[in-house]
C-alpha cells in the first residue's frame, strides 16, 4: 500500500513539474505578430491596415502567394516582388511562420512598421524573434543588400546585412535579439535598410514573437514545490527500504 502510495506522489510531482515547465513559457507580448489579420497593400495607404501594428513609410503587407502574383496596390500603383510567378527562379516562398508577410522598401520613403508594446517589467530581458530575408522589386533590375534595424525604446539592435542577387531572394532566417525593457510600455520598430536606391532592395518580416527571458516569480515558487514533492516521496522510499 505504501509503494502505490509513493508511487502516486511521485506521478503527481512528475505531472506537477511538467505543469511548471508549460508554465515556465513566457505568455506572447506581440499583436499579430504573424500579420495575419490586415488588408493586403502599402500599409496605411487606402485604407490598408495591418492590426497592431502602423507605417507611413513604403511597406507592404502580401500574402503567401500574391507576392509574385498579380501583386497589391500602392501609392504608385501596383507592386510585386521577383519570384517563379513573373519570371525569377529564385525560389521566393512564405516564410516558416507561412501565411502573410510584411516586405519594407530599404531605400525609398523609409519609415518603420511599428507596435506599443505593453505589459513590460522595467529591468527585466525580453526575447524578440523573427523571420527575415531579402528580396527585390519586380520590374527593376540589379543586385541588392537588405536589412533590419530593430528598436525597443531607445535600444537599436540590427541584423546583418544580406547581399542579394539581381531579381533575387536570399532565404528566409530566424533571427533573437534580447532588449531590457526600461518602461511598462515601449514602441518596438522595424526598420528596413537597403541599398542602392533605384532598384528597389526589399527587406520581409514575418513571424515576430516577444517574451520575457526569465521566468515569473511565482514560476520557480512552482518549480520549488514539485522538486519538494520528489525529493519527500524518494525519502519514505528510502526509509521503507532500510
Amino acid at each position: 500500500m505504501r509503494i502505490k502510495s509513493i508511487m502516486m506522489a511521485l506521478s503527481a510531482a512528475a505531472a506537477l513539474c511538467a505543469g511548471v515547465a508549460n508554465a515556465a513559457v513566457p505568455g506572447e507580448l506581440i499583436v499579430n505578430g504573424g500579420f495575419e489579420v490586415g488588408n493586403y497593400g502599402q500599409i496605411g495607404y487606402a485604407g490598408h491596415t495591418v492590426q497592431g501594428w502602423t507605417s507611413t513609410g513604403y511597406n507592404f503587407l502580401f500574402g503567401d502567394t500574391n507576392a509574385d502574383h498579380g501583386g497589391v496596390g500602392g501609392s504608385y500603383g501596383n507592386l510585386q516582388l521577383w519570384g517563379a510567378g513573373n519570371g525569377s527562379a529564385n525560389g521566393l516562398s512564405a516564410s516558416p511562420a507561412g501565411g502573410n508577410f510584411i516586405a519594407a522598401d530599404g531605400a525609398f520613403q523609409i519609415a518603420p512598421v511599428s507596435q506599443t508594446v505593453n505589459g513590460l517589467v522595467a529591468g527585466q530581458q525580453y526575447n524578440l524573434s523573427f523571420y527575415w530575408a531579402g528580396a527585390q522589386q519586380y520590374g527593376f533590375s540589379g543586385a541588392t543588400t537588405e536589412q533590419w534595424k530593430v528598436s525597443l525604446g531607445g535600444q537599436t539592435i540590427s541584423t546583418a546585412v544580406k547581399n542579394n542577387a539581381n531579381h533575387g531572394f536570399t532565404g528566409w532566417q530566424k533571427e533573437t535579439f534580447t532588449f531590457t525593457a526600461t518602461g511598462a510600455s515601449e514602441v518596438l520598430s522595424f526598420l528596413a535598410v537597403g541599398t542602392p536606391a533605384g532598384v528597389p532592395p526589399f527587406s520581409l518580416l514575418d513571424g515576430v514573437s516577444m517574451t520575457s527571458a526569465v521566468p515569473e516569480p511565482q514560476t520557480w515558487g512552482m518549480l520549488g514545490l514539485g522538486l519538494g514533492l520528489v525529493g519527500f516521496a524518494a525519502r519514505r522510499r528510502k526509509a521503507k527500504a532500510a
